[in-house]
């Protein structure tokens, strides 16, 4: 029986009803509640039992049922009405619409790339935190207009379904996609399926079909090779997310940029969809994109590889999502180089090129790997980390392929994520914002949310019960199949009823489990936090999820032992672990916790999201200050857990902040919770949401995020493009060619000495320092340059901290006969005590996106005569 094979027959719908079909294909009733809501009157119990699965609820639906649907006028009045509401929002001018009339139009298209996408639960194609991310992006793209096409990979078995063993270990499933079964749709030509190739070594050739989800007015584009023309192997290239060897892992991340933009070209002839103009990589999954870019300028436009280098990078955007280099993806180069090679060559794209692009070439690099994520950075004019420190660590990380500059000018930036309200926020509470919020557009700016603040400490606390008694429920019927599923049996379940309380205050926990998120901080001290859980007074839950990759025996074994201490009856009605972590579970979690704890080693933490989802429903923080909460932490919209950052043992680390968590929890958050007025009301604990809400609301929101990505980076970037590629790639063949030109004679450039003097004696703030730099250039023209003094702090390591640059001018005349060039220039002394001043010398061009783009710079020896001085 194990060769059982899965289908789906769709129902046919009465002609009165046919708008049921042509709402549950657009994946907008995943955040819009009306649209549920005409499927949950099909049939109450049915929408249910299939999980708020529109197209499972139409396919099991009875015809006996249809037909009384088809004759019940107050059913088909209000089934008309979600169908003309989806046409307004399909066809109505949105924000971005608005941004046409600027003097730079924004970008026609463009191209999100990403290797996972969380959209609903019935769509499994996500793993954790970067499916979020980018399904939320699409969702708020959708919401503001922005022609966002998104691509990514159709698993055929998403990620795992988790359950547990009797003896709490982890273990795996993989139940078999339909996509028929999905709200998707197969992409077509007369009939019959597109299909794009990739060329593999040794003649072959990977194909794949084209599935289009319709995520509100977004397209995504998920490549399916589970296809008859593809050898076994490679029908099994799309078979499960992040799993399988280095090969197979290859094989995904080829199809996924170079198949990817392959299907882009072919949705957009086929539908006139307008083409893309910016080309955003979601991780470096997505990184083999921009090789097939490169190809398309070499075979198109007639460029050549450095040419088309410059046109692909003016028009690419590379988000790096991890902090950690181990989170990387790193191939062996020579797997890289034979997929690159022979019958699997890129037409003009020589290989050592391509190895080029992915190679370590910085102090602590492997030259025997090719990193995915260095290869993005190379490929794209712009680049962002997930949240401010993040960005700060991406810089760190990173800076090595910027030598000669500092850390803070490593050209990196940051757009700090957010989150799809609609998606995540509990029904009620949407709609009593809206009630009190007319405009829309208010929620982007504190004042639309000090509205909702307003609302009466009465109202604001029965919501928060009904939403906390939603999750127990949730609860107890999950922890109910999961004992079931470990080998009880239901008469032993009966204190299942018991678990968990809906007055008790509820800490959420739910995460990936790689050991930096430590899942078992909490269990640092295992009595004291028994003693938190069954205070006679002030009683703590905790509700925990979360899935190891399947891979991972560490993660595995922390889920084990939270399983373990939560098996026992002393403590199991107070603490409970739910298995199979997804965006139901989360959506529950969210809304139903009062605290949402999160507890990572800083500053391993690139941003995370479920906090401010928590935050949107009227939960607090309780957090280490890392990722998002270190900026957006105010002392007043939850706690900051401290952090033993300078203790290098890890074990006294975790101790040192275990024990502060304990305290935070023993000695503020649950007397707050607990502290109640004649009416029953915690009044203090009510105003620390309140200004949550008004403090965290309109930053977190993914729409903010998006607009961010709009203005910061796309718009930029299609204007980069547009200036490169006008007049047949004009500017892209000046810049290399100017590139090739400065490179080639770099090498001769350098500081001969540097002298300076002071307008007042001693130096002191509000004086002048007036430096002079006498250069040796070789072949490169001065205009091709920018001197610089740079004056700063001095650091332990004799280096300048948080140095400031003015731009030094060649004196005139200049004896052009002589090698030496002289320029000098006066800095302004800012800053009191001890600073040391240096020169840089780097190159600049009107083309380049950033004054660190080349990574070329020279500073002078030590001889040459850099020094330091004392301001008074």
């Amino acid at each position: 029986m194990k060769a059982i094979r899965r289908f789906t027959v769709r129902t046919v719908l009465p002609d009165e009803l046919t708008a049921l079909g042509r709402l549950a294909a657009n994946l907008r009733w995943a955040w819009h509640a009306p649209t549920r809501a005409v499927f949950a009157a099909v049939d109450p119990r049915l929408w249910e039992a299939v999980g708020h699965d529109p197209v499972r609820l139409l396919g099991e639906v009875s015809p006996e049922r249809l037909r009384e649907l088809a004759g019940d006028a107050g059913f088909r009045a209000r089934l008309d009405e979600a169908a003309a509401d989806l046409d307004r929002y399909l066809d109505a001018p949105l924000w971005y619409q608005g941004l046409a009339d600027g003097p730079a139009p924004p970008p026609a298209a463009i191209a999100y790339f990403s290797a996972e996408y969380g959209l609903d639960a019935s769509l499994p194609q996500y793993s954790g935190g970067l499916g979020i991310l980018a399904g939320d992006h699409l969702k708020s793209a959708s919401d503001l207009g922005v022609p966002v096409i998104g691509v990514g990979l159709l698993y055929r078995h998403g990620y795992f379904s988790q359950s547990l063993s009797p003896e709490g270990w982890q273990l795996e499933r993989y139940p078999e996609i339909d996509p028929r079964g999905l709200p998707m749709t197969r992409l077509e030509d007369g009939g019959r399926p597109v299909a794009v190739t990739v060329a593999l070594p040794d003649h072959r050739v990977m194909r794949a079909h084209v599935w289009v989800v319709r995520v509100g007015r977004v397209p995504l584009l998920l490549l399916d090779t589970y296809q008859e023309d593809n050898e076994p192997e490679l029908r099994g290239v799309t078979g499960r997310l992040y799993e399988g060897g280095n090969e197979q892992r290859l094989r995904q991340e080829l199809l996924l940029g170079v198949g990817g933009l392959r299907a882009v070209r072919a949705y957009c002839a086929r539908t006139g969809h307008p083409e893309p103009e910016v080309f955003h990589m979601n991780e470096g999954h997505a990184g083999f994109l921009g090789l097939e870019r490169l190809r398309e300028y070499i075979e198109t436009a007639g460029l050549d590889f450095d040419e088309a280098l410059e046109a692909t990078r003016a028009g690419t955007v590379f988000t790096t999502h991890t902090p950690v280099p181990a989170g990387i993806d790193r191939f062996p180069r020579a797997l890289v180089e034979r997929h690159f090679s022979g019958t699997a060559a890129l037409p003009g794209l020589p290989v050592e090129r391509i190895m080029a692009l992915g190679a370590e070439t910085y102090p602590g690099g492997d030259p025997d790997v090719f990193n995915m994520a260095v290869m993005g950075m190379r490929l794209a004019q712009r680049v962002n980390g997930v949240s401010r420190l993040h960005g700060a660590v991406s810089r760190e990380m990173f800076g090595g392929l910027w030598p000669g500059f500092d850390v803070d000018e490593v050209p990196i930036t940051s757009i700090t994520n957010g989150v799809h309200a609609a998606t995540w926020v509990s029904e009620e509470a949407l709609e009593a914002a809206r009630s009190l919020v007319a405009d829309p557009g208010e929620f982007d700016t504190p004042r639309g949310w000090e509205r909702v603040a307003g609302t009466s400490g009465e109202e604001l606390w029965r919501m928060r019960r009904v939403q906390r008694e939603r999750l127990v429920a949730e609860a107890r019927a999950r922890l109910r199949a999961s004992w079931l599923q470990r080998g009880a049996s239901e008469a032993e379940l009966a204190w299942v009823d018991g678990v968990l309380d809906p007055d008790v205050l509820t800490i959420g926990f739910a995460r990936r489990v790689p050991s930096y998120k430590r899942l078992t901080l909490m269990l640092r001290d295992p009595e004291r936090l028994t003693a938190l859980l069954r205070h006679p007074e002030r009683p703590v839950q905790l509700v925990i999820a979360g899935k190891a990759h399947p891979a991972d025996e560490g993660g595995k074994r922390l889920i084990q032992e939270i399983v373990r201490f939560s098996d026992d009856p002393r403590v199991r009605d107070r603490i409970v672990f739910l298995p199979d972590y997804d965006m139901a579970l989360a959506g529950a979690l969210v809304r139903g916790c009062d605290v949402w704890l999160n507890n990572p080693l800083r500053p391993l933490e690139a941003c995370g999201t479920s906090g401010m989802k928590s935050a949107l429903n009227g939960g607090l923080n309780l957090s280490v200050r890392d990722g998002w909460w270190d900026e957006w932490f105010d002392g007043s919209n939850g706690w900051a857990i401290p952090t033993a950052d300078g203790v290098s043992d890890p074990d006294r680390r975790d101790d040192i902040e275990a024990a502060a968590l304990y305290d935070l929890i023993e000695e503020q958050v649950a007397p707050l919770f607990y502290e109640r007025d004649e009416a029953g009301l915690p009044r203090r604990w009510l105003e620390m949401v309140r200004h949550t809400l008004v403090s965290l609301g309109p930053k977190v929101l993914a729409t903010r995020m998006v607009r961010e990505y709009v203005e910061r980076l796309y718009r930029p970037a299609a204007l980069s493009s547009r200036r490169l590629t006008a007049d047949g790639q004009r500017g892209a063949r000046e810049l290399a060619a100017w590139k090739r030109k400065v490179r080639r004679a770099w090498p001769g450039v350098r500081i001969e000495h540097v002298e300076v003097s002071g307008r007042g004696e001693p130096p002191q703030v509000g004086g002048e320092l007036v430096v002079r730099a006498t250069l040796v250039l070789g072949d490169v023209d001065p205009a091709d340059l920018c001197v610089e003094a740079a004056l700063g702090r001095v650091g332990a390591s004799d280096e300048l901290v948080d140095p400031s640059y003015t731009e030094l001018s060649p004196l005139e005349p200049q004896d052009v006969t002589w090698p030496l060039v002289r320029f000098a220039g006066t800095v302004p002394l800012d800053r009191a005590g001890a600073c040391g001043y240096t020169v840089r010398v780097r190159p600049r061009h009107p083309l380049l996106a950033h004054p660190a783009e080349t990574g070329l710079a020279v500073v002078p020896e030590p001889a040459a005569g850099v020094g330091s001085l004392v301001l008074r």
